[in-house]
């Protein structure tokens, strides 16, 4: 904005035409002819500085832009100005048509605007054919139709400049919106698995801590272990670097499926499945394994993985609000993103199937 503090000056300085008419009225023998023009050119030029300060503002949005009524006064004001300073000093008053375009353009919708302008560049022509006294000028209107069109421009410009500016705030903001979904849908996906097998390992460890200690300090080492990689996923979502596999998350599925007391019917092999899927994949096992330790109240958990598909599938309650849960909502994003599909419904079995297909 500090560019613009000055832009009066600017404006200003375009002004200096209007010394046609103070001369012409400086310069007149009648004193109230010479009184009156100066006052109507200097009033005149004022108005004319007022009014673009305003309407500049409003077309960067740093004001309310100027209601009808006032758009009216405005122009009102200033032709009004020229008729006086039209009696008072003739013709020279004519040099401030250029300057009641160019503020028709900055503040009339276009088409008014040009049926304005395109009245005075008449006006232009036409008053000194007729005016006893007054002399041919047809230049005179092609600076008003000159100076309506750079202005014309201006405003453009600056009305584009505002909406790019206006977009990119609504990109960055829909940047950050995105970056915060993607850090939250990571942060349930990630932490949604690790703490269920957590608790699990745990309620397993309390039933076991007096009948087979042995096995309870292993599985109170697993909750240590499982601890420390939640934390760890943690730091990498934070970071943005979490990067999932789908071998990694099968060997965590089972551990999990096992001390859960579910039957874990895993792949040996992924060989088939492509390295760009490889992640996808091993997200859809989080969250299908996660569902059916959580849900499902199942004896038997099957995985099923091919080039172009994954299916989770349990034996358990079958499809119930766990479907329909955030974590699926999280993972349906990432499905749709890689241009494929996920369907949730009953398996043979009679429980929770959770299948993922891509082209």
């Amino acid at each position: 904005m500090t560019r613009f503090r000055f832009i009066w000056l600017w404006v200003a300085v375009w002004l200096v035409y209007m010394i046609y008419p103070i001369e012409a009225a400086w310069q007149h023998p009648e004193p109230w002819r010479r009184v009156v023009g100066i006052a109507a050119a200097v009033l005149y030029s004022a108005v004319y500085l007022a009014g673009f300060l305003r309407l500049r503002r409003s077309l960067r949005g740093t004001a309310r832009r100027l209601a009808r009524p006032g758009t009216v006064a405005l122009l009102g004001s200033m032709a009004a100005l020229v008729v006086v300073l039209a009696v008072a000093v003739g013709q020279p008053a004519l040099t401030a048509l250029v300057y009641l375009s160019a503020m028709a353009v900055f503040a009339l919708p276009t088409r008014a605007a040009w049926a304005l302008v395109a009245v005075l560049a008449t006006a232009a022509l036409v008053l000194p054919r007729t005016v006893p006294g007054w002399t041919r000028n047809d230049d005179l209107a092609f600076q008003v139709g000159i100076a309506a069109l750079a202005v014309w421009g201006v405003v453009q410009l600056v009305r584009r400049n505002t909406e790019l500016a206006a977009a990119r705030e609504e990109i960055t903001r829909l940047a950050v919106a995105d970056e915060r979904n993607r850090f939250a849908r990571d942060l349930h996906d990630l932490l949604g698995h690790s703490l269920t097998v957590v608790s699990v390992k745990a309620e397993l460890a309390g039933r076991l801590v007096r009948l087979a200690p042995d096995r309870a300090e292993t599985e109170l080492a697993d909750i240590q272990r499982l601890a420390r990689e939640a934390l760890t996923d943690v730091r990498a979502a934070v970071g943005g670097y979490r990067e999932v596999s789908l071998d990694v998350e099968l060997a965590r599925a089972r551990s999990a499926l096992v001390a859960a007391g579910i039957e874990a019917d895993l792949p040996d092999d992924t060989a088939a499945v492509p390295d760009e899927r490889q992640e996808l994949f091993g997200w859809v096992v989080r969250e299908g394994v996660t569902n059916v330790v959580r849900h499902s109240g199942a004896g038997r958990c099957r995985v099923r993985v091919g080039a172009a598909s994954v299916v989770v599938e349990d034996d358990g309650r079958g499809p119930g609000p766990s479907a329909r849960g955030s974590g699926l909502s999280g993972l349906r994003e990432r499905v749709t993103a890689a241009g494929g599909t996920l369907a949730v419904g009953r398996a043979d079995s009679g429980g929770l199937a959770l299948e993922v297909t891509l082209p």
